[in-house]
């Protein structure tokens, strides 16, 4: 992340001057003062800066430790470097005790504060790096890390990742809810050149689009309520790394059309500024939706698909992945055992016969938390068919469960002739759709569920009895 706002404290004209006038060639915005009271005041003003270079020994009452002090108090993240024209040991170790990030002895040449700013670039790099991963942490998007599966649909999908990851080519995964796309992603960053740069994820179904567009492009100060301070979007975070733009078919078409920008040009600006900003980020993206159909219906960029889909791969659901089934369950057995301090349970062959038989529209994600509650829920030393709680040899969807004798509503009950709870369920989500004229978000947030949830269910009803231009009606 660059540096750009600088502050300079030094009461000798020249060298101030000269401070100022090479930070500027460099790029940057930078604030000269005269002396310590003068720094004082822009901090106490509320002025906030990347770095501040100050001398140490100044005349009047304020030095250069008193600056760093102010800083301190009411800019922590903001990085002070030191000058002195009487370096002494004591003086460095001192400034670096009381949070100084750098200490120069003058004169100061070029060279050096190119250092400077490289160093101090780094850092703050570093920094948000790490603050982004822990709140990400915090909120348990990590996963797990490793990727089960020896059928061919699999091993196709392992060779075409080995021949993608070396370049920065942008790439398009697809697949069904809950398939592996992040997995994939993450292994293609892990086996590029930019293994040891960011791997920067941002969900873009789980953001309303005003914060979506500060999450991916940052914002200034002020730039809306609440923006109390600069602060680095997800491509910033993500320079010379992989940014994940998870989701992608829910973003805007405004905001299409600024992610094609940044696509074609590598370049963008912050919410609320003006400065352009220059990034070198390969961009992996997931959709579990038809992009292609939504070209057509005019609800996704068509110059912004083919620039997404240099490299399409897609990603089988479970139910094509047959040999997989049993690896990963017992991987997740495996898994959570350890995770919970439990002696490992053993499939028993009813257990197995279950987990084989299931139809996991879920995919696996669904067979992660069936796992983990059978593991939590075992009190022996086998899992059978009853731990799964699966409900017969097969997912059914709503018409399926019906035909098959699901339980009816009393008459008393009926309305306009809908008898079935799941029924019901049905024209419940179709109908808020058609209120939010297609905002899958929206609708999942007033039905209180989440996104991908809502994903789910439509694709459970397309497979259903219910007719096409129905359904399509209440989608539109």
């Amino acid at each position: 992340m660059q540096v750009e706002r600088i502050l300079v404290v030094d009461d000798d004209n020249t060298m101030r001057g000269f401070l100022t006038d090479a930070l500027r060639r460099a790029g940057c915005d930078v604030t000269p003062a005269e002396h310590g009271e003068a720094a004082l005041a822009l901090l106490a003003e509320g002025k906030t800066f990347d770095l501040v270079l100050t001398d140490i020994r100044m005349g009047g009452p304020a030095d250069g430790l008193a600056v760093l002090a102010k800083v301190r108090e009411t800019s922590p993240q903001t990085l002070v470097a030191l000058m002195t024209a009487h370096a002494t040991l004591d003086s460095a170790l001192e400034a670096m005790h009381q949070g100084a990030f750098d200490y120069l002895t003058k004169p100061i040449s070029p060279n050096q504060l190119e250092v400077l700013l490289a160093k101090a670039s780094e850092y703050r790099s570093l920094v948000e790096e790490n603050r982004f991963h822990r709140r990400a942490a915090l909120r348990g998007d990590d996963g797990f890390e490793d990727i089960v599966g020896r059928s061919e649909p699999m091993k196709e999908v392992f060779r075409l990742v080995d021949k993608i990851a070396p370049s920065s080519a942008t790439v398009l995964i697809t697949g069904e809810s809950g398939t592996g796309k992040e997995l994939i992603a993450r292994a293609i960053h892990q086996r590029s050149p930019r293994v040891d740069k960011p791997f920067i994820r941002v969900n873009c179904a789980a953001l309303p689009e005003t914060l979506l567009e500060s999450e991916l492009f940052g914002h200034e100060k002020g730039a809306f309520t609440g923006a109390a301070d600069r602060r680095p979007g997800r491509f910033e975070l993500a320079h010379q790394g992989t940014l994940l733009l998870d989701e992608i078919s829910e973003t805007s078409l405004a905001l299409q059309s600024k992610l094609l920008r940044v696509l074609q040009e590598r370049e963008f600006e912050r919410v609320g500024g003006t400065k352009t900003l220059k990034v070198d980020v390969r961009v992996v993206c997931t959709s579990n939706r038809n992009l292609r159909q939504m070209v057509k219906e005019g609800t996704f960029r068509e110059d912004l698909f083919y620039r997404l889909n240099v490299v399409p791969l897609h990603l089988p659901p479970l139910r094509e992945r047959e040999r997989d089934v049993l690896l990963i369950a017992e991987y997740f057995v495996r898994r959570f055992s350890e995770r919970y301090h439990r002696p490992t349970p053993v499939l028993n062959e009813s257990g197995r016969q279950a987990l084989c038989a299931h139809e996991w529209p879920g995919n696996v994600r669904e067979m992660e938390n069936t796992i983990e509650r059978a593991v939590l829920l075992c009190e022996g030393r086998e899992l059978g068919a009853e731990a799964f709680a699966l409900g017969g040899s097969a997912a059914r969807s709503a018409p399926a469960a019906q035909a098959a004798g699901a339980a009816r509503l009393p008459d008393e009950f009926a309305i306009e002739g809908i008898n079935n709870l799941a029924e019901v369920e049905k024209r419940v989500i179709l109908r808020t759709l058609r209120i939010t004229q297609g905002n899958r978000t929206k609708a999942a947030q007033i039905l209180g569920i989440s996104v991908r949830t809502l994903y789910t269910k439509l694709r459970e009803y397309e497979g259903s009895t219910v007719r096409e231009n129905e359904l399509a009606e209440m989608t539109a």
